[in-house]
């Protein structure tokens, strides 16, 4: 199959859900012998319009989208879209509901099948104004009419399009990225000050949505002896949130930010963490929980649809979402039932294993679009492989 992609800002990932997952999946459909094209961001990638280079078998085409925040991203869509419906593609899939306002033009003007992948309703972020969240809106419903087929990454993104839309949607998740191995010695966290296992980590951008105002909050009204809480992220568009965020960050000695990290230092810091939390607003199906869940990391999230999702059965701790008063008391709750939410991390990381596979992802969107071509397929029986791979790795752990 020839696909293209739409909606990455580029490969190989610096930053971002949406880059993982696609420097997770179509190296994946490449190795499997398809051909991938990734329609990139110049500003993202470093090169010059047109510039075309390989990341791990993907042929990665770089569009000049401008140089104005929030219009590169539309420009390059909409350039990506007319490039597909001009090339004969078998699938051309958008990633993210922005992108997808662009779905008509392959749609209309070429034979390929359309595929959206909803990794989130991203018109509900703070950092869009009125005119970005119309246009991603916009987008939402332009996905409905002309995708031939909508991917959910989370149960609850299936329940919004059937109640919003009425429309049927594919539920395919996420997975967690592979970490690079860590020094044992944590001698990067010391750096920063910290005692492994004795410290809270927020992991993600610093944005309203995510609310890592609210957990420093509750933090600093506990007042806990011995731990400290790190904020590691980059600052994305919210500056102002942001500025006021490190300012408090600033005054406390017992709270870190650690900026954005990657390579072994970011998985030194996850593995080394007492607790991860997340008491985000607005999530379409975290990997960062994913990945923390997976480390066998014990989580503290608020209560939103995907987050019940992945803790549900007690894999977790979770919070009333926006309720301070909720989050201080589970925050303490977990800080001194160490037991507890260590059996709870074993638990979630066993669910993760079985649950969320990079190669049973890949298998799955490429079952998807050979249903789509009808096209006769033994990816069934990759599934199964996949599968018994996955069962014989659990039993040898």
């Amino acid at each position: 199959m020839k696909i293209a992609v739409i909606g990455a800002k580029g490969l190989p990932p610096k930053q971002g859900g949406i880059e993982h997952y696609c420097a997770e999946v179509y190296p994946r459909m490449v190795a499997r012998g398809h051909k991938v094209d990734l329609f990139a961001r110049s500003s993202y990638t470093d090169t010059p319009y047109s510039n075309r280079y390989e990341s791990n078998g993907v042929k990665v085409i770089s569009l000049s989208g401008g140089k104005i925040r929030g219009i590169d991203a539309l420009i390059t869509s909409m350039e990506g879209a007319a490039i597909a419906a001009a090339n004969k593609y078998d699938i051309v899939h958008f990633h993210a509901l922005g992108p997808s306002l662009f779905t008509c033009l392959p749609r209309i003007a070429s034979s390929a099948k359309i595929v959206v992948t909803c990794h989130g309703l991203d018109w509900q972020r703070a950092k869009w104004g009125n005119f970005s969240t119309r246009l991603i809106k916009t987008g939402e419903k332009a996905a409905v009419k002309f995708a031939h087929t909508i991917v959910v990454v989370s149960e609850a993104l299936q329940d919004y399009f059937w109640q919003t839309y009425n429309r049927e949607t594919i539920y395919i998740p996420n997975a967690p990225a592979s970490y690079s191995d860590s020094n044992s010695n944590f001698s990067y966290g010391a750096s920063l000050g910290l005692t492994k296992n004795k410290y809270i980590l927020f992991l993600g951008r610093l944005v309203p949505e995510k609310r890592p105002e609210l957990l420093l909050e509750a933090f600093e009204a506990l007042k806990l002896t011995g731990w400290k809480l790190v904020l590691a992220g980059g600052i994305s568009d919210a500056r102002a949130f942001s500025a006021e965020l490190l300012q408090k960050v600033a005054a406390n000695p017992h709270i870190v930010y650690a900026g954005e990290l990657r390579g072994s230092r970011l998985a030194e810091i996850v593995r080394g963490a007492g607790l991860f939390s997340l008491p985000s607003d607005v999530e379409g199906m975290p990997l960062v929980m994913l990945e923390a869940m997976r480390e066998g990391i014990p989580v503290l999230a608020s209560d939103i649809p995907p987050h019940r999702q992945l803790l549900a059965q007690h894999r977790g701790i979770l919070f009333e979402a926006g309720n301070i008063d909720s989050c201080i008391r589970s925050l303490e709750w977990a800080i001194n039932n160490h037991t507890e939410i260590t059996l709870r991390a074993i638990k979630a990381q066993k669910y993760v294993m079985l649950n969320y596979s990079w190669e049973r992802i890949t298998s799955d969107n490429l079952n998807l679009y050979s249903k789509m071509l009808n096209i006769p397929n033994s990816l069934d029986r990759l599934q199964s492989s996949s599968d018994k791979l996955e069962k014989i790795y659990m039993k040898n752990r």
